[in-house]
């Protein structure tokens, strides 16, 4: 993968998205990114336990598991929101609410490779489509759950929410 796309600037990712942004290199290499990130997620999920896969470190918080559904879920709703912007779809998209979606994903039977097979095939997709984005539709903004927002942004949004929780299993999850 050699195509650039450039690191957003500022004003085009709402503040909150910073806490994500944080986690990405700033140099251009979104797609090298997701490709190793991919990578480095499936070793790192698969060499944990079974008992730390459905370990949850205080009441009311996710699984490891859950915490992987919560990455494919957001990385999906991210990527649909990258297609309608970069398509110049003017409506405003809505948010979503996380913990419901994680209540009703149904975590508890499914096996850890079916959820790092959908993992895999998520990120594949989500590489080929900001691989598909002309430097114009990376630039384009839209709106979702009232924050503007470019294409761009969203992928790097996707790269950093990922890290964020995988920093979050390794500090509170393998003690």
């Amino acid at each position: 993968m050699s195509k650039t796309i450039p690191f957003p600037a500022k004003g085009e990712y709402p503040e909150y998205a910073e806490m994500y942004m944080k986690f990405v290199k700033r140099d251009g290499t979104l797609l090298k990114q997701l490709e190793e990130s991919l990578s480095s997620t499936i070793e790192f999920i698969t060499s944990l336990s079974f008992d730390v896969l459905d370990y949850k470190y205080a009441p009311g918080k996710w699984s490891v598991k859950e915490v992987l559904v919560h990455i494919i879920d957001d990385e999906r709703i991210y990527a649909y929101r990258a297609l309608a912007f970069a398509r110049n779809d003017k409506t405003e998209l809505p948010g979503f609410e996380e913990t419901e979606y994680i209540q009703f994903a149904d975590t508890n039977t499914r096996s850890i490779e079916s959820i790092i097979e959908e993992y895999r095939a998520v990120r594949k997709a989500t590489i080929a489509l900001f691989d598909s984005f002309s430097e114009d539709a990376l630039l384009r903004i839209g709106k979702a759950n009232r924050n503007k927002t470019s294409v761009r942004a969203l992928g790097y949004h996707i790269l950093g929410h990922e890290q964020h929780h995988i920093d979050v299993i390794k500090e509170r999850y393998l003690k």
